[in-house]
């Protein structure tokens, strides 16, 4: 048996998603070698463990070996002293002792972050972020968030929270000049940027403007086909993402800024970003480049596999 096949450098990644659960088992080199998704059961907290639990059973079966670490991007934020959970886009999970649940399903050791935030280390490990000294990984699909990494180390934060922009609040001045509504957000805030730039707030916005689409996927091929409607809700999604990643700049200034979710497939966004963003920065900063993603959805999965690696001391 090779080194690389050794049950010591098999390391198991999950990203946990408002709609998708996607397990990768990379080998040292990152190098993927089994890789399953499954939906998500959001409002059932057993299902919820059970499937986390025959994922990992699966890519054990599928090996022929145990891999003794399992990193876990979780949505949401984790208190540090009780390991209680908080998730707006997994309910189920709000209120849970989640990491030791997993663990006792799972017996072995688990390396816990933020899903958001996994992304993040992925692409500043040999992704669309290696090479450059600070980057920040968006994440735009089901929620919005991110997070950021210098030098391709992770900053976690005190609370562990670094990146949380889509729980920043919309201002009252965007909020009236696109006619919006002021929504609850489920962190318990209320006009959280999530709510507004997400896949399930592009659809709000065409919705609130007449439209009826009920999801990003449909607004963006109404708007292709020259819809009105859907043309002025990306329009108005485009100025709200250029005001939120203008904040980022200006609060982080990454040298890079690379996008993730499911919305990071709409090519226009790497060509409409930049001048969206622009009009709030204040003269001479200038806008970083705006990259897609090098790994993709599986982004977040390895992220876990590079948490999972570090839980061994591998850097």
């Amino acid at each position: 048996m090779a080194e690389s096949d050794t049950p010591l450098q098999r390391w198991y990644g999950i990203d946990i998603g408002g709609t998708k659960i996607e397990l990768v088992a990379c080998d040292a080199g990152l190098k993927v070698h089994h890789r399953q998704r499954v939906a998500t059961p959001t409002h059932d907290y057993a299902a919820f463990v059970e499937t986390i639990g025959q994922l990992v059973d699966d890519a054990d079966a599928a090996l022929g070996t145990r891999a003794s670490a399992v990193g876990i991007g979780l949505p949401g934020v984790r208190d540090r002293d009780s390991g209680v959970q908080l998730s707006a886009n997994v309910p189920a999970l709000s209120g849970r002792t989640v990491g030791h649940d997993l663990e006792a399903r799972l017996q072995r050791r688990l390396a816990l972050g933020n899903d958001l935030q996994c992304f993040a280390l992925s692409e500043a490990h040999d992704g669309a972020a290696a090479g450059y000294p600070s980057m920040f990984g968006v994440i735009l699909g089901t929620g919005a968030g991110g997070g950021y990494c210098l030098h391709g180390q992770l900053v976690a934060g005190n609370n562990g929270i670094a990146g949380e922009w889509g729980h920043w609040s919309l201002p009252a001045t965007l909020q009236l000049r696109h006619d919006l509504p002021l929504l609850d957000c489920g962190c318990g805030l209320r006009g959280c940027l999530e709510r507004y730039v997400s896949g399930s707030g592009l659809a709000m916005i065409h919705e609130r403007h007449g439209g009826q689409a009920r999801d990003a996927t449909t607004v963006v091929e109404l708007a292709h086909a020259g819809d009105p409607i859907a043309l002025r809700a990306l329009a108005i999604h485009r100025d709200l993402l250029g005001y939120s990643f203008a904040s980022l700049i200006l609060a982080l200034d990454p040298h890079v800024i690379v996008l993730g979710g499911g919305l990071s497939k709409l090519e226009q966004l790497y060509r409409d970003l930049p001048a969206a963003i622009a009009p709030y920065l204040f003269n001479g900063v200038r806008v970083p480049p705006i990259l897609p993603p090098v790994f993709g959805d599986a982004g977040g999965a390895r992220g876990a596999a590079l948490l999972a690696r570090q839980l061994h001391g591998a850097p």
